[in-house]
């Protein structure tokens, strides 16, 4: 049986994601508590949204700035309809065709929804998790809390612009020294932050791709969305938006396979001298030396969503002196991971 974590613990603890893990994490965020919450994309770090200091816990812990949004997790689409003042067709088609699951929807928030939560916005996104501890968690704080709009604000369980984790131990390693209960609910079977849809205005509009596609989101709506929205001068500020972000710790570059070539080339005429680096790449193979480590994931882009944060975090923990990925395929299948690379390898390309 699990043994619930005590309050004045210091230190993160991993516990099983059974009834009596579950019930401890429900006391936890009853109490204003912090807990590390698994779902299908990526694992979160959660507190009452309903309540102000505990939602500014998050913010401290992660060393998020305090005008980034949060999203709001529940446990239903009847749930979601109390956190906003307006709930569209397309909120609707939407919430039908893809909840439970990776997608998150900005609407128009409801008065009672904090503005910490929104960054001080006029929207609000919300996202019907499907992974089932999730769904545990969300249905028993809801039967626990005093609010009628019980939810969950749960951004991914990492320092703010770090790599976001896909298993609990990566959350124990984000945050060693905070009073934190994560249930273990294994690996995260998507492996990347939910797609968001802008649903809050006339015009539909995709300001983070995920594992739900554009297609996917256009053959549900029967109308064409606009390629260039999340640039739009009126978007809603969202999680995962900023330039650089997902990013690992240690020096990283994206380059295309010619290129790739290139450096490689060069690389040997020097005779491996200069940093040990490690390459990703997916078109070809890498020959391995001393100081040229390589990885070859499969031209798939369900496999470089699952495997590329748990990958990124292994490569960071081995301190490289820097990665190199091989740009990714393009097209609508691979417009999520590539939006996630781009932004993991913008830091060095801005020095």
């Amino acid at each position: 049986m699990t043994t619930p974590v005590p309050f004045s613990d210091a230190r993160p603890r991993i516990v099983a994601a059974d009834a009596a893990g579950v019930a401890a994490a429900c006391e936890r965020l009853i109490a204003g508590e912090l807990v590390g919450l698994p779902t299908e994309t990526v694992y979160g770090l959660a507190a009452d949204a309903n309540n102000a200091e505990a939602v500014n816990k998050i913010f401290a812990a992660k060393g998020r700035p305090a005008d980034h949004p949060l999203i709001v997790h529940v446990a239903s689409a009847q749930a979601a309809r109390t956190w906003t003042r307006v709930w569209s067709d397309a909120a609707e088609k939407l919430a039908r065709a893809f909840w439970p699951g990776p997608m998150t929807l900005i609407v128009k928030r409801a008065s009672h929804v904090l503005d910490a939560v929104t960054g001080g916005q006029d929207t609000v996104g919300l996202r019907v998790p499907s992974h089932p501890v999730a769904q545990a968690l969300l249905t028993s704080f809801a039967q626990r809390s005093t609010s009628p709009h019980a939810g969950l604000a749960a951004p991914s369980a990492n320092q703010f612009g770090h790599v976001s984790p896909t298993t609990a131990q990566h959350v124990i390693d984000e945050f060693p020294s905070t009073a934190l209960l994560v249930l273990d609910g294994g690996a995260c079977d998507v492996g990347i932050e939910s797609t968001i849809v802008d649903v809050s205005g006339e015009v539909v509009r995709v300001l983070r791709p995920g594992r739900i596609r554009v297609t996917d989101i256009e053959r549900v709506l029967g109308v064409a969305l606009a390629s260039d929205a999340a640039d739009a001068a009126d978007a809603p500020r969202v999680s995962g938006s900023l330039a650089s972000h997902y990013a690992p710790r240690t020096s990283t570059q994206m380059i295309d396979e010619r290129r790739l070539r290139m450096q490689l080339r060069a690389f040997r005429a020097a005779h491996d001298r200069g940093p040990t680096r490690c390459i990703i790449t997916h078109s070809f193979d890498v020959e391995t030396t001393e100081k040229l480590h390589a990885v070859r994931l499969a031209a798939d882009a369900h496999t470089w969503e699952f495997e590329l944060y748990a990958l990124l975090r292994k490569l960071d923990s081995q301190r490289y002196g820097e990665l190199i990925i091989e740009a990714p395929p393009q097209g609508p299948e691979w417009d999520a991971v590539n939006d996630r690379v781009r932004r993991a390898t913008q830091r060095d390309s801005e020095q």
